[in-house]
């Protein structure tokens, strides 16, 4: 069964950093690429972040670019999410997903 959860939420003021963890297990880790995903209190789901396999192509939303970096480490089956200048429009659930499976979230609050 696929597993991935998320950890590493929390209130920050704006301007400051937050690095989310996604532990993932039940399938081969290092061959999937993996992306970071986040719902905003009633907004939509918006794709934030990807990453390939072996974690040497990444991409990103205009709106996190130059903010975010994701990152994986294959073998801790663990892909991270480091949020830096953060805004309060960056307030959202944050989840990791492989394919289109998705894990519980972490919830991110950027106070202003």
């Amino acid at each position: 069964e696929v597993q991935l959860q998320a950890s590493g939420g929390g209130l920050v003021q704006a301007g400051g950093s937050l690095r989310l963890s996604c532990a993932a297990s039940g399938f081969t880790f290092s061959s999937k690429a993996m992306s970071w995903a986040r719902q905003a209190p009633g907004k939509e789901l918006e794709w934030v972040s990807g990453i390939n396999s072996r974690g040497g192509t990444t991409s990103y939303a205009d709106s996190v670019k130059g903010r975010f970096t994701i990152s994986r480490d294959n073998a801790k089956n663990t892909l991270y999410l480091q949020m830096n200048s953060l805004k309060p429009e960056d307030t959202a659930v944050n989840y990791c997903a492989m394919l289109n499976i998705r894990g519980q979230g972490t919830l991110v609050t950027v106070s202003s």
